[in-house]
């Protein structure tokens, strides 16, 4: 009995001490703020990559939509360096998912994907069509005027 009660909470302190390496890892920005060469969506198990004709001001746009979302914080760069990534955590447990948003012309390239794990469960794919949807929801003028 004793040896189980043992057991039990050196289990307990794993799973701590694994939930509390999830939300507390450091994230390298040099390691985040980056994109894959892709041209067209794709789909991944744990992201999604989306190609969004927006016209030039797209990542300024984005960047008012993305840094007002829930639990979501800018990790590195800024509009007017064409490119941002963003964590963004789950509600409950603190997983981090990263998004990089980049300006190329007329054309915004964002990737979602999530670093621990191998699914999201669509998660990334959900949150990067909602932002972009409220995107085409918000008029230009709008974002000019904030």
């Amino acid at each position: 009995m004793r040896r189980l009660m043992l057991l039990g909470w050196l289990l307990l302190a794993a799973i701590i001490a694994g939930l509390g390496f999830v939300r507390l890892a450091p994230s390298d920005p040099l390691d985040w703020n980056t994109q894959p060469e892709l041209s067209e969506d794709k789909e991944f198990r744990g992201g999604v990559f989306r190609v969004v004709r927006t016209g030039p001001d797209g990542l300024e746009r984005f960047h008012r939509i993305a840094s007002h979302a829930p639990r979501t914080s800018v990790l590195a760069g800024g509009p007017d360096d064409g490119m941002v990534t963003y964590i963004t955590r789950t509600q409950v447990l603190g997983f981090p998912d990263y998004t990089t948003a980049a300006q190329d012309g007329d054309l915004l390239k964002v990737y979602a994907r999530l670093r621990f794990g191998r699914s999201d469960l669509g998660a990334n794919k959900e949150r990067i069509n909602t932002w972009l949807a409220e995107m085409e929801e918000t008029p230009r003028a709008a974002t000019a005027r904030e």
